[in-house]
């Protein structure tokens, strides 16, 4: 043993040294302990209460820009249907989508070459890859298999 780890020397009429006390901070190691305990104490008291605070802050933040795109919208579509409202503009839609005239015009068509032919083409359906359905089923069953396939049920052996 040495000097340090022995207790302190009680002799008769003197008084001995007390041993040095470890502190961290300033502080003795059972206030240390006790300050750490409660400052954990807090941390976690308050963790959850901040984490829901950020988390409606978040939210408040995405239902306000839901709020400003909605709201953008009712605007567009309260000028589309002012603009739905003016006659002038119904007159306008029948003359160009339903090609509407009024009583006593003379209607008039312009095409120009080739004009006719791209539309058609544009609204034609795409020609179906087989024929009907049996004929392409009597094709399957009337063509032999390929050799290079393996040994399937029906098929040649080898």
């Amino acid at each position: 043993m040495t000097d340090r780890d022995r207790p302190p020397r009680v002799v008769k009429g003197k008084k001995s040294e007390p041993t040095p006390e470890r502190t961290i901070l300033g502080l003795s190691t059972a206030r240390a302990v006790i300050l750490a305990v409660v400052v954990c104490a807090l941390a976690l008291t308050l963790a959850v209460p901040l984490r829901t605070y950020f988390t409606q802050r978040a939210e408040a933040a995405q239902v306000a820009a839901d709020h400003n795109q909605l709201q953008a919208d009712v605007n567009a579509l309260r000028a589309k249907k002012a603009q739905q409202d003016d006659p002038a503009y119904i007159t306008a839609e029948a003359r160009n989508r339903l090609r509407l005239v009024k009583p006593g015009e003379t209607p008039f068509q312009v095409q120009l070459p080739g004009a006719f032919e791209a539309e058609q083409a544009r609204r034609a359906k795409p020609a179906p890859e087989g024929g009907p359905w049996y004929t392409d089923l009597f094709g399957q069953v009337s063509q032999p298999q390929n050799a290079a396939e393996p040994n399937q049920p029906g098929g040649p052996t080898g």
